[in-house]
């Protein structure tokens, strides 16, 4: 393919390289004219293990080469938008260089194309960027034409500094954002051969994908200090604990615990919380990142409530499908679900609990203490099978899977373990 990279920073001159690599021709777009001397004399204007020697290859072959101005794009097949995005002084991304590129390509393309003109953004903007500021610039420019001289997708980039090009041929996933949800096929082309699971998804969860990762990303480096910090004080060896924790792959170093879904809550985890909490104030640890978790934690109860209470009328019936903190047991600690059916209780709602795991008389020790002192009715909230698919219910609330047990009709059901 014939493609076009608007911005020769980290990511579009990496890509630029790679692209070359892989045998399509490359031009790269760039308003500073000494990075454009640069390469087109094959001195890399960043350092990155590999792409010297990818850029002179390229170059030997004569498949890349670098302009200060938009060429015409009448003959490419890939338009691909790597300009930055810096930070404005209120945090927000500053989208005016995507603003401008994307004004240069909507004035530049024809709208009288045989098959559209693929533009592929990898600058991080906010989700919505797409259809409130990319979609209206070129509509503006080209009207009635615009689907038939551009296909929009939005390719969010995974290179990390220092393995940039053996993340872009082996990339840990790949995500293209289209209006539609559905397959580009110049998307396709463009990485066929390369090894990862392939998301085809609306604009806005593509947007949002590296949003969510470099959190993460930052909250385990966060974490990982913090804890560092608290064996440091301790004399523990931290080597030690991370090669301990690293070596579980089924619950540390895995997607368990990260769908989006209740609070936690449970016998271990807030008290173990509150334990590491008081240790690190003691030796003066100063763990921000872990003591903001169970302020988090409760915020999410609230906003759960909230929500719920706002999909009922007044005094309207509720029925909570598992109030355990997880299905098939009767462990009422700290279980998010107790917190949520108090609430519904203060605020006048009609709230009946069907879980099958839970007899009251057989509460024991802390169990049966928590559960009447943040419950006190359970035992007269509790209901069969029978009176629970019977209802009538306004809403019922699916709090642990055992929901999926119950014959409930077309009544509405909000899933609090989990978010579609």
């Amino acid at each position: 393919m014939k493609i076009a990279i608007f911005g020769m920073g980290y990511v579009g001159f990496t890509a630029a390289c790679c692209l070359a690599h892989q045998g399509h021709e490359v031009v790269g777009i760039e308003v500073n004219a000494d990075k454009v001397s640069e390469i087109n004399s094959g001195q890399p204007p960043i350092k990155e293990p590999g792409v010297g020697e990818l850029l002179a290859t390229a170059r030997s072959k004569g498949l890349i080469r670098a302009v200060t101005e938009v060429p015409d794009l009448a003959e490419f097949d890939l338009a691909i938008v790597c300009v930055g995005t810096p930070s404005s002084n209120d945090g927000s991304h500053n989208m005016n260089f995507v603003a401008e590129v994307t004004r240069q390509i909507a004035n530049t393309v024809s709208p009288d194309r045989s098959r559209p003109l693929t533009v592929a953004y990898r600058s991080t903007f906010r989700p919505g960027t797409v259809k409130q500021l990319i979609e209206p610039i070129f509509r503006n420019c080209l009207g009635d034409r615009t689907e038939q001289a551009v296909e929009i997708v939005y390719n969010p980039e995974f290179l990390r500094e220092a393995s940039a090009v053996k993340d872009f041929f082996d990339p840990p996933k790949i995500v293209v954002g289209t209006r539609d949800g559905k397959r580009s096929g110049v998307m396709d082309a463009l990485h066929e051969g390369l090894d990862a699971p392939v998301f085809y998804t609306a604009y806005e969860e593509a947007e949002i994908t590296k949003f969510v990762d470099n959190t993460w990303h930052a909250i385990k480096v966060a974490y990982a200090n913090e804890i560092g910090r608290i064996c440091h004080r301790m004399g523990v060896s931290a080597r030690t604990v991370h090669e301990i924790f690293v070596s579980d792959t089924k619950l540390n170093i895995s997607a368990t615990y990260t769908r989006p879904g209740g609070a936690f809550g449970g016998s271990c985890l807030p008290k173990d919380i509150r334990a590491l909490q008081h240790i690190a104030e003691e030796i003066g640890a100063h763990t921000h990142l872990i003591d903001s978790l169970l302020r988090t934690n409760e915020t999410h109860k609230t906003y759960q409530a909230q929500d719920i209470m706002a999909r009922l009328p007044d005094g309207g019936r509720v029925l909570m499908a598992g109030l355990a903190f997880k299905a098939e047991t009767d462990d009422l600690r700290e279980s998010p679900n107790v917190d949520i059916a108090r609430r519904l209780l203060e605020g006048g709602y009609q709230l009946s609990v069907y879980d099958p795991a839970i007899r009251p008389t057989d509460l024991r020790g802390q169990n049966l203490g928590y559960a009447f002192a943040h419950l006190p009715t359970v035992s007269t909230l509790l209901v069969d099978r029978e009176t629970a698919e019977a209802g009538p219910w306004d809403l019922v609330i699916g709090s642990n899977r055992i929901v999926d047990e119950l014959d409930l009709g077309d009544v509405e059901v909000v899933r609090t373990y989990e978010y579609d």
